[in-house]
């Protein structure tokens, strides 16, 4: 019991919260025009766009350039990681240009991003998938450190050759860290997708919000609020599971 009463507990509270501030911005003669951010009408519109099959029109193409962003973003990161966590001398190189680049905000490559490639999508995929490279790789390389050098002593002595040994050893052992980079990178290229869609597109959550704010549609623009907090939530649950599943772990 006390496993589900304490997390409705924590909504219940966010929710009264909600409500508060909502009735305190209806009864406010210089806020009232902001009362559809309240809970009654964010949910009545929440409802609405279901009905009417808005908001998968606009969730869909979101989905599908975080995904393609992340795909790139694990193709770069997860070979990144490996070279630099098992080589001292490729850790000790890259070391300052990567914390370097790791530091500087994705949406600063946006200009570069318009100019460099012929649609908007290309543009939203390349910022999505810099700044989700790098918790793969930075956990990626971790996890590689981590492993006892006696198992590649064992391996070689067992006659595994390099792509075995990455197979059996490699692999496995980075399975709970690759996936916790993914976690965390998913998290940064779903706080980065909303602004990148403010760039020339006409769908996706980011383009819904900055015209439900252009149309003064308040309620609208919470109950998308909304969507994006409950499938950002809904995401890292599965990569949650995921880790549960495939650490090597995960019978302990």
């Amino acid at each position: 019991m006390a496993g589900v009463l304490w997390p409705v507990l924590g909504c219940a509270v966010v929710l009264a919260v909600w409500w508060l501030a909502g009735w305190r911005i209806a009864a406010n003669p210089d806020t009232a025009n902001f009362a559809g951010f309240a809970p009654g009408p964010t949910l009545r519109r929440l409802a609405d766009l279901v009905a009417r099959g808005e908001l998968w029109r606009s969730a869909g193409p979101s989905l599908a350039r975080v995904g393609q962003g992340m795909a790139v973003a694990v193709a770069l990161g997860v070979p990144l990681g490996v070279l630099v966590g098992g080589s001292k001398a490729v850790r000790a190189a890259t070391h300052i240009p990567f914390q370097f680049l790791r530091m500087v905000s994705p949406l600063a490559w946006m200009p570069i991003a318009v100019l460099s490639f012929a649609s908007w999508d290309g543009a939203i995929v390349f910022l999505i998938a810099a700044a989700a490279v790098w918790p793969v790789t930075f956990a990626t390389a971790n996890g590689l450190a981590k492993i006892d050098p006696d198992w590649f002593k064992v391996a070689r002595n067992l006659g595994a050759g390099p792509v075995q040994t990455l197979r059996v050893v490699v692999l496995p052992a980075i399975a709970r860290d690759v996936l916790t980079g993914i976690r965390l990178a998913l998290g940064v290229a779903w706080i980065v997708l909303v602004p990148a869609e403010y760039l020339g597109v006409t769908s996706g959550l980011g383009y819904a919000i900055n015209d439900a704010r252009d149309t003064l549609e308040y309620d609208r623009l919470a109950a998308m609020v909304l969507v994006i907090g409950t499938l950002g939530f809904a995401l890292d649950g599965l990569c949650l599971g995921a880790i549960r599943r495939f650490g090597w772990d995960h019978e302990r």
